[in-house]
């Protein structure tokens, strides 16, 4: 498998990009990993993680980089030979059977959808997030690739997420909740009660009706469905609890003779590396004619690492396929 990594995108771009694209790549001896960036600065990289002579590392010489702050598609237009716009290129040309970038979400989901293509009769990509719960793995679909969605995008959300729970997680029969501000029938905004509609009764889902926000970590169902501007908030929302808890719990522990052992320092780690992003790696962009992975803007090597895994694995199930089926 050959998976191009987009070098410059990124908070941390290209030191740590490269350096988990090298962890990968020795992990992975199989696979082959397309550098895509500034050849000096992405040469430099490798230079310091001893990595020059690394047999499935290469090399993309992409001149221009892709600003997190962007207008999307005008910046796909405007820069064609961005790191992000050339990795998914080489995806679209059949160069490369996957692609990740930490960089500009917006400007990947726009070159993935431009240049990839929408797979089938998908009418808007849509990014999957899974975490973990007490109860499971939860995923939730859309976390910002589209802000501005009808009743037809959450309907084949749910269906593309399904694929995705059974394929991936495992999941046989993924329960399908829809966000929403309460259980009843009817409430919500139009584009709820609407996709309520669609959602009910469907062949290919199976929908178990509205839920709220709580229920997302109550184990209520496997598959959280919302537009893309609600999933990004509540997403961020949940990464920010976690930390926040979890450095109360460590300083509460700390003032105590207990607190201050190796094994309660080592439960508190294990808490932490649970609800890590960067134990995750990315998020796949569902909904395009090939494999698009959207890192975290803030990730370091070891969610570069965990990314390109989650590409390989993806392609290696053959997800795309099922979901052009499913739909």
């Amino acid at each position: 498998m050959r998976i191009a990594v987009d070098a410059m995108g990124g908070d941390h771009a290209p030191a740590k990009i490269v350096e988990g694209a090298v962890l990968a790549a020795k992990e992975f001896a199989d696979t082959e990993f397309i550098l895509v960036g500034d050849q000096e600065a992405v040469k430099k990289e490798l230079a310091v993680n001893h990595a020059e002579g690394v047999a499935n590392l290469s090399i993309t010489h992409a001149p221009e980089v892709m600003g997190m702050g962007e207008a999307p598609i005008e910046a796909v237009r405007g820069k064609r030979k961005s790191s992000v716009t050339m990795g998914v290129q080489l995806v679209a040309e059949g160069r490369a059977e996957a692609v990740f970038s930490a960089g500009n979400t917006g400007a990947a989901v726009a070159a993935a959808t431009v240049l990839m293509k929408p797979l089938g009769a998908i009418k808007r990509p849509g990014i999957a997030v899974s975490f973990p719960t007490h109860f499971g793995t939860t995923t939730i679909i859309d976390v910002g690739a589209n802000i501005h969605c009808q009743p037809i995008h959450l309907l084949q959300y749910a269906i593309m997420a399904t694929v995705y729970s059974q394929q991936i997680l495992g999941i046989r029969n993924p329960r399908v909740g829809l966000l929403n501000i309460g259980s009843e029938d009817k409430k919500g905004n139009e584009l709820v009660r609407e996709t309520r509609q669609l959602l009910e009764g469907h062949a290919h889902v199976n929908f178990i009706g509205n839920i709220e926000g709580y229920d997302i970590y109550r184990g209520v169902c496997d598959v959280v469905v919302c537009e893309g501007f609600v999933g990004n908030v509540i997403l961020k929302v949940a990464e920010g609890l976690s930390g926040s808890l979890l450095d109360d719990v460590e300083e509460a522990f700390g003032k105590t003779s207990t607190g201050k052992t190796k094994e309660c320092a080592g439960v508190i780690q294990q808490l932490r590396n649970r609800n890590d992003y960067a134990e995750y790696g990315g998020a796949p962009l569902l909904g395009v004619d090939g494999i698009c992975i959207i890192g975290h803007g803030t990730s370091n090597e070891r969610a570069v690492f965990n990314a390109l895994r989650v590409a390989r694995g993806f392609g290696g199930n053959h997800v795309i396929q099922h979901i052009a089926e499913a739909v």
